[in-house]
């Protein structure tokens, strides 16, 4: 059934004239595990917001899929129950309208044939997709096999097929390779879309935008002008329910192989001769390829990992990471880790990249900090009698998405006083397009430009492993514990301290 306008205003009303939001051709997506968390709080409001906005292509409909026995009728009553409860109700009926549910068995041959592959023909010729398929796995990684493997012996992975599979690639090099092949034997590379919802959000894409669109900027991008980058994504949240997951993955699994190192790839690549998928990916691969082992004889020196004690949290007592459900009373696992990394190229030769992330920490804050080298010769200071901080250019990527620029202004009045000045620029939000809008829409536009290709993966695995492996089985690093609603445990603080720097404040 084709989508009809929607009463509310459009989107493509609320963007800047500049800029072009089209219509994906046709298409119908199928989400296995469609009961599950994933779909409920992020893929429906998504899908919901795209239709209200009219995003959506005219031609396309929702099949979920999952191992719970219900109908249609029921699985659109548990999707309204995620939406507000203010949502337009005439809208919301009109997208009822393209929801459908089958329930299956994710390793079974016949279920997909019986359910699936019954199912999708008339509802692709209802809506005129002529096949387009998108396949979302949404379900727990240890599925992925099964339904990877299942959809291909059971033909429904054609050359219109696409599939979106997300995090956690793998657990290590290894593994992740294996889910490369996997995904290879089944589908081309084209049609293969590894979600990482970090490179989806507005300023972690301006980065591109903002590096190799203004001439002022490109100039000072190298180890010359560049003292060193901080890249820090920390959380204020604990593990929630995620206990059987963490508990076997961790902060370096679970955030540096796939977004702290994307993070680092975009700023640190060399610019594409053509801005493309293909071109800006391969530049990724290459600073992954020139990022410096870890010695692993060494490993103190470049790896501190901590685990969240019991705290304060934005004025709430918060518990142990050893106290959450779930959790092994004894756990070592790290909930917080900072790194030094070195890139071993010409432009970033000699310039450390700080990186740390970690769960229950003092504020919510996702950034790029792009700190300066200090002026060569300070005139100010014998008459300011103290330090001038180098300017810093702050990329943030949550919650307060904008680029602000630090730099150093006399402050008013008679004495020689100098004072740092921030020039910033945020986003408005209600021209922008959620981290989740905004993958869903380009997986349907067939744009890889925002998720991880297969080298991509293997590369990041590649440099993590072998330091996983040594802290795990050789303890070469110690686990600090440092307080819930605190900045991470102390011994962060000297990797940057020992080179005569420190973390922006959290």
């Amino acid at each position: 059934m084709a989508i009809g306008p929607s009463p509310e205003n459009s989107a493509r009303e609320r963007i800047a004239p500049t800029c072009r939001i089209d219509q994906p051709a046709n298409c119908g997506l199928v989400i296995f595990g469609a009961s599950g968390d994933l779909t409920r709080r992020k893929l429906i409001p998504a899908l919901y917001l795209l239709y209200r906005h009219r995003l959506l292509p005219r031609g396309f409909f929702l099949l979920g899929a999952a191992r719970t026995g219900m109908d249609s009728d029921r699985f659109r009553e548990m999707v309204r129950r995620e939406l507000p409860d203010d949502c337009d109700e005439g809208c919301w009926q009109q997208f009822a309208r393209i929801i459908h549910y089958r329930s299956m068995d994710y390793g079974n041959v016949e279920s997909y044939r019986a359910g699936l592959a019954e199912a999708l023909p008339p509802l692709e010729k209802e809506n005129g997709t002529g096949g387009n398929r998108i396949f979302y796995l949404a379900t727990p990684p240890s599925v992925y096999e099964d339904v990877i493997n299942t959809l291909h012996a059971s033909g429904l992975a054609n050359e219109h097929a696409r599939i979106v599979i997300e995090k956690p690639f793998g657990s290590d090099l290894e593994t992740g390779r294996q889910l490369n092949r996997m995904l290879l034997r089944a589908f081309r590379e084209e049609q293969i879309f590894r979600i990482d919802h970090y490179l989806a959000k507005e300023t972690v894409q301006n980065i591109l935008m903002f590096r190799f669109a203004n001439s002022l900027f490109e100039p000072l991008w190298n180890r010359r002008y560049i003292d060193h980058v901080q890249i820090t994504a920390a959380e204020t949240i604990g593990i929630e329910q995620r206990a059987g997951y963490y508990e076997a993955a961790g902060v370096l699994r679970d955030m540096f192989q796939n977004h702290m190192f994307q993070l680092l790839a975009l700023t640190a690549m060399e610019p594409p001769s053509l801005f493309s998928a293909s071109r800006v990916r391969d530049e990724k691969a290459k600073v992954l390829q020139s990022i410096r082992p870890f010695p692993l004889d060494r490993l103190r020196e470049h790896i501190v990992t901590g685990q969240y004690g019991s705290g304060s949290v934005e004025g709430e007592q918060a518990r142990s990471y050893r106290e959450e459900n779930g959790v092994a009373p004894g756990s070592t696992v790290p909930t917080f880790a900072a790194m030094k990394v070195w890139i071993d190229n010409w432009r970033w030769q000699g310039v450390p990249f700080y990186l740390r992330s970690g769960k229950r920490l003092r504020r919510r804050s996702t950034e790029i900090a792009i700190c300066f080298r200090p002026a060569p010769h300070m005139m100010f200071s014998q008459s300011l009698g103290g330090g001038i901080s180098p300017n810093a250019l702050i990329l943030r990527v949550q919650p307060d998405e904008g680029i602000s620029m630090q730099i150093q202004a006399k402050h008013p009045g008679s004495r020689m006083c100098l004072m740092p000045v921030a020039m910033d620029f945020s986003y408005q939000r209600d021209v922008t397009l959620s981290a989740y809008e905004r993958v869903l829409l380009d997986c349907m536009e067939g744009d890889q430009m925002l998720f991880v290709r297969d080298d991509g993966v293997e590369l990041s695995w590649g440099l993590l492993s072998p330091a996983i492996s040594a802290m795990e089985t050789g303890r070469r690093t110690e686990t600090h514990i440092y307080p819930a609603g605190s900045a991470g445990p102390a011994a962060a603080d000297s990797l940057l301290e020992k080179d005569g720097r420190k973390w922006r404040d959290l």
